[in-house]
């Protein structure tokens, strides 16, 4: 089914997804009659509730609207949904029109001038750091985000024309982004993750080098400085690099810090752009934004636009996300669930604030990922001056024997590396201050934040 025009109802399994979301979003914008279930409720669904988006929670062929119909309704569906859903099942079944969220981007994307931005870590702030240059340019855009941009309040953003540029994020997992086919595309990197899809990171790389093989002839690719050596591009494409401080196609250079921001001068093939001012914290944002402005640049938005758009970027919730701030704490809440994310965002907290000890409280993401990179996790949390370990978030995996949070634990350095739930953190927060306090993960950790803001704000009123 590569034509929507002849459907009138969509219906979403697992709606409360980033990415199903932003697609449940766009067709609500062109007229179609949406809805969807989803495990829990969470205020992502919330706010779909309130755009007139119905979503309900119990897994049940009664709860279906009973204006769905065969020959005018197509069912969206995640990897998340278990194959014994009842709604999936029943659905499937009857013979309704059922695709999986990718293969429904990669349809919407096809025909536009599709900008996608994949990588293990860091896509979902470049691609909304491209989405505010490009929408704040003359050129303007549409975007599929994979977080709430901070500017917009919002993960989905209606192009002005079919004409207009389209940014996506290229997700990786379950080769997913092998269904888009962008006019330009950028990787941040390529680490081994996902092995319970790849196996080994060979195949990582191998995926990322499909995925290049599909930007459209003519078109254009943009890769952080070393990663070069890993692809090959064809029909025509045009390769690029962006480096942070390493000379390459896009990098910066002459880095100042003034009241916790950076300024830099960022170098282009034609030149140079002064002065630029990233309003949001940490060194690794100022490197996605040089990413994004390399992006920026190859579409067409002047110097002068993408100093301003860059200027303008007020992040993305849950990505170096300053939740709280007083004289005696700080609080960052963070996504990072891969120890590479983990090492990056550490890294950039304690140049930001040297000085200042750091707690951690982190979430592992997967059974999967935590047997394959437990090293790692100890490696990047022994940088934490507390460590704080919550048991492991299983999303769509069960339990593998041997495997939990303490298995990080065992090969950490830190003294006193503490064990927690997350009632237990929110009590350890009441008796003890920390001068700058983190969350970090991709499960539910998340749902303890505002929590955490409440306790922070309690005890400063004190």
């Amino acid at each position: 089914m590569d034509n929507f025009n002849k459907i009138e109802n969509i219906y979403f399994l697992g709606i409360g997804g980033i990415g199903m979301s932003s697609l449940a979003r766009y067709f609500k914008s062109v007229g179609k009659r949406v809805s969807g279930y989803d495990k829990t409720e969470t205020p992502l669904t919330i706010n779909l509730v309130k755009e007139g988006i119905p979503v309900h929670y119990n897994d049940s062929i009664n709860e279906l609207p009973a204006y769905l119909h065969q020959n005018n309704t197509l069912v969206i569906y995640t990897p998340a949904i278990p194959g014994d859903h009842n709604e999936f099942n029943w659905l499937k079944e009857k013979g309704y029109s059922i695709l999986k969220r990718a293969k429904v981007l990669g349809i919407l994307c096809s025909s536009g001038n599709c900008i996608a931005v994949a990588g293990t870590h860091g896509k979902t702030t470049v691609s909304t750091m491209l989405t505010v240059i490009l929408k704040e340019s003359k050129l303007g855009c549409g975007a599929f985000l994979g977080g709430i941009s901070r500017n917009y309040a919002t993960n989905f953003i209606l192009p002005k024309t079919e004409e207009s540029w389209l940014v996506t994020e290229a997700d990786e997992y379950d080769r997913s982004f092998l269904n888009l086919h962008p006019k330009m595309a950028l990787i941040t990197s390529m680490d081994s993750d996902h092995l319970d899809i790849y196996g080994e990171h060979e195949n990582v790389q191998k995926s990322f080098k499909e995925f290049v093989s599909q930007i459209k002839p003519e078109g254009k690719c943009v890769l952080k400085k070393g990663l070069e050596k890993n692809v090959e591009t064809l029909n025509g494409v045009e390769l690029y690099t962006y480096s942070l401080k390493e000379k390459a196609d896009f990098y910066g250079s002459s880095f100042s810090l003034r009241d916790g921001f950076y300024s830099y001068t960022l170098h282009t093939p034609a030149g140079e752009i002064n002065n630029v001012q990233l309003n949001y914290p940490g060194l690794v944002n100022v490197e996605n934004s040089i990413g994004a402005a390399a992006l920026s640049w190859l579409a067409g938005v002047s110097d002068d636009e993408i100093k301003s758009g860059i200027a303008r970027y007020k992040g993305v919730n849950r990505r170096f996300d300053i939740r709280f701030k007083s004289k005696e704490t700080i609080y960052i809440d963070d996504y990072a669930h891969h120890p590479e994310e983990l090492n990056a965002v550490i890294r950039s907290v304690k140049e930001l604030f040297p000085g200042k000890k750091v707690t951690g409280i982190f979430q592992p993401h997967l059974y999967t990922r935590t047997r394959d990179f437990a090293k790692g996790f100890a490696e990047s949390l022994a940088q934490l001056d507390q460590a704080i370990l919550l048991p492991i978030y299983p999303a769509r995996e069960l339990p593998i024997p041997g495997v939990s949070s303490e298995m990080i634990a065992g090969l950490m350095d830190n003294n006193g590396v503490l064990m927690m739930g997350k009632k237990e953190v929110l009590e350890w927060i009441k008796a003890n201050t920390a001068e700058i306090l983190m969350t970090i993960g991709a499960g539910d950790i998340d749902n303890i934040v505002n929590d955490i803001v409440k306790i922070l704000e309690a005890n400063t009123n004190d």
